[in-house]
């Protein structure tokens, strides 16, 4: 079977293209002045569809995957790492290494929440199951605001395997942080953590949930039966 490349990726990608979509996807995305994700441009496809498209182009070089994820189409950059998790699940060592290695190199492209949460838990976070969590705590200290959020987003592979430490440890170093996106991250984590040991999401909580962002609390005690929610929104836990 012959590779697909960049090109021809782009190309097909470009035939699926819609205007109105774009417009109201730059909208969502917040590409405005002064916004999370301002200047990105948007084709107007779907994630379906762009899934769709990634199981046509299987077997694409990671070469070509880093040239769609340097890409300025927010679409191009979005399936070069929807195939990045792709390769790197069925991948063997080596490819694993590669893709983890190639990710956190080029993190400036891995630029938006939906492009981070796809891929930052199945790549980063699967990398490191079995090994140092080290890179994490650096990119949760970053003044980058996407690179806090892989680092958040990438425990979300521990707390699957019900190993919840590290979650916790970058939640302590994120719980002041200024951003509405990290707030919703970290609350999700602590979430997750919860519905599989809530007994330790509430050890973490007691002592933070009175000075943590309000987003973050919310979030994190979404699942609680109502009369717990409302004393941890109260202040009177």
């Amino acid at each position: 079977m012959n590779s697909f490349t960049a090109s021809e990726v782009r190309n097909k990608l470009a035939k699926l293209a819609d205007k109105e979509k774009a417009r109201l996807l730059q909208g969502f995305f917040k590409t405005g002045p002064g916004q999370y994700g301002e200047g990105d441009i948007f084709l107007g496809i779907t994630v379906p569809v762009i899934r769709k498209l990634m199981k046509e182009c299987d077997g694409i070089r990671i070469e070509e995957m880093l040239k769609l994820l340097r890409s300025g189409i927010h679409e191009e950059r979005l399936i070069a790492l929807f195939l990045m998790v792709r390769a790197f699940v069925k991948g063997d060592e080596d490819t694993r290494k590669k893709i983890y290695t190639v990710y956190l190199e080029n993190t400036r492209f891995i630029n938006n929440w939906d492009l981070v949460d796809l891929s930052a838990p199945n790549i980063v976070g699967a990398y490191l199951l079995e090994r140092s969590r080290k890179p994490l705590y650096g990119l949760a200290k970053s003044r980058d605001l996407w690179k806090r959020r892989i680092a958040i987003l990438s425990t979300a592979a521990f707390i699957r395997q019900n190993d919840f430490d590290d979650a916790l440890a970058i939640s302590t170093i994120l719980i002041a942080d200024e951003h509405d996106l990290i707030h919703k991250a970290v609350g999700w984590m602590l979430r997750e953590i919860g519905k599989r040991d809530l007994a330790r999401e509430e050890r973490f909580l007691k002592p933070h949930y009175r000075h943590m962002p309000r987003t973050m609390l919310r979030y994190a005690i979404e699942r609680f039966p109502e009369q717990k929610r409302q004393k941890y929104l109260k202040g009177k836990m």
